[in-house]
């Protein structure tokens, strides 16, 4: 059980990463890749949600007594998604 949540929090941490050095780029980049990059983005922040669904899921499937160590990662994930998100709205949407 743990291993799949396990996998997911890689796959997870990998994305995050990714979308954060685009972010970080949007800024600077001429209109047209500009466009594509915040394409690129939004696709990634919608994979980045399916994850934490996911993740979710697994936490429920948790035995109980075992599951608060799971449950506070998740809103570690969460609260780290929301950041992005706020992140690509103030950086991605700059003109």
């Amino acid at each position: 059980m743990s291993s799949d949540f396990e996998g997911y929090e890689q796959d997870f941490a990998v994305l995050t990463a990714e979308i954060t050095s685009k972010i970080a780029r949007v800024p600077r980049l001429p209109p047209d890749e500009k466009k594509q990059m915040v394409a690129n983005v939004e696709k990634q922040l919608e994979e980045a949600r399916e994850l934490l669904e996911q993740m979710d899921l697994e936490v429920r499937e948790i035995p109980p007594q075992s599951r608060g160590m799971y449950s506070n990662r998740m809103r570690s994930y969460k609260q780290e998604m929301g950041k992005l998100e706020t992140d690509f709205m103030i950086k991605g949407l700059e003109n």
